[in-house]
């Protein structure tokens, strides 16, 4: 049982956007009999897809299984603003784990996004993946303080990174802000399609995909592991690795962060391209905070509300007014843009205390390893992740591992 005290199964409304635009891409199939591998990957969304490409790649055999279709539980939900940014400032993180490693975190998770980046570009499906400039703004006067130690911390360790004044942030929006900082890179993606380009060329490289597959249990002896699905089938394999997201908490005896939900919208294609400055992603100091990028057919998603709870029918019976609430700060912010909201949804996910993702295995159960990338940057974890998960179980030493690991 997860850290939520009852099993987290309903992560989204019915109709998160990305569904709704791309359909069903590829066909998979479900599991009819039982199989060997030596790894099996529990979950079909970019966490899964990323660290069963990324073990094949090694020459390992890999099956992944999935209780729903590919990539329709939080992926499909996901706004998809890709960042190199934590949760917790840089300066922040440094007063908390100390310079060394927490510089470090934010080297990895820059890593991480060139990774996906060059993963992207080639794969078989187009996904969207867009370089992006990203732009977090003071709400307050009193944050410019935050933005300030930033700037300092990043400059200094040679992260690209501007800090913008009030007359700059006049100068490039129709709003003001009493100050920004200005980061590089950052991206855009379609996560649905970019998962689905993930496992085709997963598959390419020998992985076998199944979903519609629920697995039922778990169980662990001295040779690994036995994993039984609802359909009387089983999985035979060295490990196990558990990529499914929030509910990952299912499977894990600790709590690892606090359940949320948050709340987005999006808007019908507008007939100009350059909507804002450079296009860039952008978020706010707020608590929470509100996000907005753009997508390809020139929507605008825009994002926040979040409240802290778990509780999928209460979730999902705020959705009109955190529609209507998000609308109307999306007004605000751009007057002169004549939108129309096209969609809203609802998803859930986790915060961790120190807003770094756990990645590894925990010592009360064997064979046993986990990709949990939570936090506001998900994808961005998904990849380091899938690395540091790579290296561990092909029998390389990974010095990194340490800092997101469950004893950290």
């Amino acid at each position: 049982m997860g850290n939520s005290g009852a099993t987290i199964t309903d992560i989204r409304t019915e109709s998160p956007f990305w569904l709704m635009k791309n359909g069903y891409l590829e066909n998979y199939f479900a599991l009819t009999e039982d199989a060997k591998a030596d790894f099996v990957v529990i979950g079909g969304g970019i966490s899964g897809a990323l660290a069963a490409r990324s073990l094949a790649i090694t020459g390992a055999d890999v099956i992944l299984l999935d209780r729903r279709h590919i990539a329709m539980g939080s992926t499909s939900a996901s706004t998809a603003l890709v960042q190199y940014d934590i949760d917790r400032t840089l300066s922040d993180l440094i007063g908390l784990m100390g310079e060394k490693r927490a510089v470090r975190a934010y080297q990895l998770s820059l890593k991480a996004l060139n990774d996906l980046q060059t993963i992207a570009a080639g794969l078989p499906i187009k996904n969207e993946f867009e370089s992006r400039l990203s732009i977090r703004f003071a709400k307050y006067k009193k944050h410019i303080p935050i933005l300030e130690a930033e700037y300092k911390a990043r400059d200094r360790w040679g992260f690209e990174v501007e800090l913008w004044d009030q007359a700059k942030v006049e100068k490039n929006f129709p709003f003001s802000a009493p100050a920004a900082l200005a980061t590089r890179p950052g991206a855009t993606v379609d996560p649905y399609r970019l998962t689905h380009g993930v496992l085709q060329d997963a598959i390419v490289k020998g992985v076998r995909v199944f979903d519609k597959t629920s697995v039922k249990s778990i169980e662990r002896n001295k040779s690994g592991v036995r994993v039984k699905t609802d359909n009387g089938h089983t999985v035979r394999a060295k490990k196990v690795i558990i990529a499914c997201g929030y509910e990952s908490v299912n499977y894990l005896p600790l709590k690892v962060g606090t359940l949320s939900s948050t709340y987005a919208l999006v808007t019908e294609p507008l007939p100009k391209r350059n909507l804002w400055h450079q296009n860039c992603i952008f978020w706010n100091t707020a608590d929470p905070y509100s996000y907005c990028r753009q997508t390809a057919d020139n929507r605008i998603i825009f994002g926040g509300e979040d409240e802290l709870f778990y509780d999928p029918k209460r979730r999902d019976a705020l959705l009109d007014d955190k529609s209507k609430r998000l609308e109307g700060e999306l007004r605000k912010l751009f007057p002169d843009i004549p939108f129309i909201v096209d969609y809203s949804w609802a998803g859930t996910f986790i915060e961790t205390d120190d807003g770094l993702p756990y990645i590894g295995a925990i010592k009360q159960l064997p064979h046993t390893y986990f990709a949990l990338g939570y936090g506001g940057n998900g994808i961005t974890f998904s990849q380091l992740a899938a690395e540091i998960l790579t290296s561990q179980l092909t029998g390389s030493k990974n010095p990194d591992a340490d800092l997101f690991s469950f004893d950290r």
